[in-house]
């Protein structure tokens, strides 16, 4: 979109996927005074990034994970270009916003890690505001937890630099014969990929390049593999 304006894309969210998580929230809200309903039949959202909006309609939210991302207005599929002409922004496709969601850093579920198979830690939820580290109990919290204060996550999603064409989601990343991570989705010659810190560390450090799919990546910020791990107080 062109600066000073929003860029408009409606999210298109597998029904199947918001059906999972209706069932999951449902089975979690106990004697909790509210209702958790599916609406992906007749809500989308809008993801508007790249400038300031001429007005905010009701549901609109600011995007937590990064003010990059701009803001999510839930709207009907069929208003989304009268939702774009009103706020100012310019309705465009799919490749836009994925271009830009992977150039900020946003990895995504099925694409970037697969559901179920993933810490959050992996997928940087704990810096993209996924986890909460002040509320109480829930599933797994021992593990992230440690994880958290201990800094022992050895796997990472980063983003890379792709000097050529992108390799094929899933393709395995290596430095010389060994194994370092995957490679995830990529768009103008920017990408994500989950890596295992200490390896990618060894082999940035003996110089050896990364690969995926026989092509050549980079990361694009090395310094971010480097960080101390935090120790535990008493």
């Amino acid at each position: 979109a062109p600066s000073g304006h929003g860029g408009g894309f409606l999210i298109d969210c597998p029904k199947v996927l918001a059906q999972a998580l209706t069932d999951k929230l449902s089975f979690y809200r106990l004697r909790a005074k509210v209702g958790i309903e599916n609406l992906s039949d007749s809500l989308g959202v809008l993801a508007v990034w790249d400038g300031d909006v001429a007005l905010k309609p009701d549901l609109t939210f600011a995007d937590p994970r990064n003010t990059r991302l701009g803001l999510r207005i839930l709207v009907p599929a069929a208003l989304a270009q009268k939702a774009a002409d009103l706020i100012g922004a310019e309705l465009v496709d799919s490749s836009a916003y994925e271009a830009h969601r992977i150039a900020v850093g946003a990895p995504r579920g099925g694409l970037d890690f697969i559901y179920g198979d993933a810490f959050p830690h992996e997928t940087n939820m704990d810096r993209l505001s996924g986890v909460d580290f002040d509320k109480g109990c829930y599933v797994g919290q021992e593990v992230v937890s440690r994880m958290q204060h201990r800094g022992t996550a050895r796997t990472r999603t980063v983003r890379v630099l792709l000097d050529g064409p992108a390799p094929e989601p899933g393709s395995a990343i290596t430095a010389g014969d060994k194994s370092v991570g995957t490679m995830g989705s990529a768009a103008d010659h920017h990408g994500l990929a989950l890596i295992r810190i200490d390896r990618a560390s060894e082999a940035l450090e003996a110089g050896a390049p990364l690969t995926a799919g026989g092509l050549s990546i980079r990361i694009a910020e090395p310094d971010e593999l480097r960080t101390t791990p935090r120790q535990t107080v008493a």
